[in-house]
């Protein structure tokens, strides 16, 4: 993972150079002073001190030196809770600025891979900096208990949520959020980075406002990939895992499955592929039995079926790429997409949908299938 554009293997990450940031916290520069004035020499440390200076610990998941994210921040509420790691407001001490802050107890990282993994969400939130739509990652700490990823605070909450507060919801408003997505995802897999986890709960407004844009986060399963590459371990949650990552030989083409059921959800209420258990869902899924019979799918247009359709192709080959989503008729800006309202019954199910989503929100987040 040391090269941000090509990378060998992606199941292994080099470890970071001492000193290095993964990300670049800002360094303090020596003190300044007159160009031609004459520096005194440094006192030894015992001369300097009375005591031996220590060495400067390095910690052993970012392989820098390791630093209090507390001398900088205050860390402030619980914002949400993963399986590794735990999300909390934090506010620059310097300039009250809030953000968010996402800590990962080390002592849930149990193996190198985990370790490796932590690595590689640094290291990818990195090379997407900067990028419209992509949460920003502002600063990096390890201290001898957690690692500590700063990052920029949406607070307009999860998207599914907001679509529900407004209470009106059309098919036009559908074709326009899927186009951000969308484009979010051409942006990764372009650089060369497979999400794996796309869900409604992964995109978050940046603020309150009305015309707040959208923001893809959580990068904790992402991986960076080559073409042709093959991944097969199985990862993502249960709802939006494409069948091809299920029979473990998969690529990029995963993120458009998923984007395919939020789709799919978005314009029904309702996941396409529903089971009681996670086994029972993962049967449906290689089953690829998608209902377009049912209400309101009758009232449905005929372009978003077709869309809906080619992204949940179950061969990856025929799937849509981002690219091709992005030119269907139904998506484009001036498209198909009519701008009536959809069913007050799609928002009552997404309501329902939404509520038991967050109940089992940890329990259905990476599954190891048999």
């Amino acid at each position: 993972m040391g090269n941000c554009c090509s990378l060998g293997n992606n199941t292994k990450t080099p470890k970071f150079q001492n000193g290095d940031s993964v990300l670049g916290n800002r360094a303090i520069p020596g003190n300044a002073g007159p160009e031609n004035a004459p520096q005194p020499k440094p006192l030894p440390p015992s001369a300097a001190s009375g005591v031996p200076s220590k060495p400067v610990a390095i910690g052993p998941v970012l392989g820098r030196p390791m630093e209090d994210v507390s001398s900088v921040y205050t860390i402030g509420k619980e914002l949400g809770r993963g399986q590794f790691g735990v999300t909390y407001l934090c506010t620059h001490k310097a300039t009250s600025e809030q953000f968010a802050c996402k800590t990962i107890a080390k002592r849930k990282l149990i193996n190198q891979e985990d370790i490796e993994d932590v690595r590689r969400e640094v290291q990818i939130m990195h090379h997407l900096t900067g990028q419209p739509n992509i949460v920003e990652l502002k600063g990096t700490y390890e201290d001898k208990q957690s690692v500590h990823l700063v990052m920029e605070l949406c607070a307009g909450g999860e998207l599914f949520d907001r679509i529900i507060e407004k209470g009106y919801f059309t098919e036009h408003a559908a074709a326009s959020l899927l186009r951000t997505i969308v484009q979010i995802v051409h942006t990764c897999h372009s650089m060369g980075v497979v999400h794996r986890d796309l869900k409604p709960e992964n995109f978050l407004l940046l603020s309150q406002d009305e015309n707040s844009p959208l923001k893809a986060t959580d990068f904790g399963l992402s991986v960076f990939f080559k073409q042709g590459e093959v991944f097969r371990d199985i990862v993502g949650s249960a709802y939006y895992i494409a069948p091809e990552v299920l029979k473990r030989r998969y690529g990029p083409e995963v993120d458009i499955w998923s984007i395919g059921v939020m789709l799919y959800i978005l314009l029904c209420g309702v996941p396409p592929f529903w089971a009681e258990g996670e086994h029972g869902i993962f049967n449906a899924i290689l089953r690829g039995h998608v209902d377009f019979t049912s209400d309101p799918w009758p009232s449905i247009s005929t372009g978003a079926k077709d869309l809906v359709r080619k992204m949940l192709n179950s061969d990856p080959k025929q799937r849509l790429t981002a690219f091709q989503v992005l030119n269907h008729p139904w998506i484009k800006e001036d498209g198909e997409a009519p701008d009536k309202p959809l069913d007050n019954a799609v928002l009552d199910r997404l309501k329902q949908f939404r509520a038991m989503n967050k109940f089992k929100k940890v329990a259905l987040r990476v599954y190891i299938f048999p």
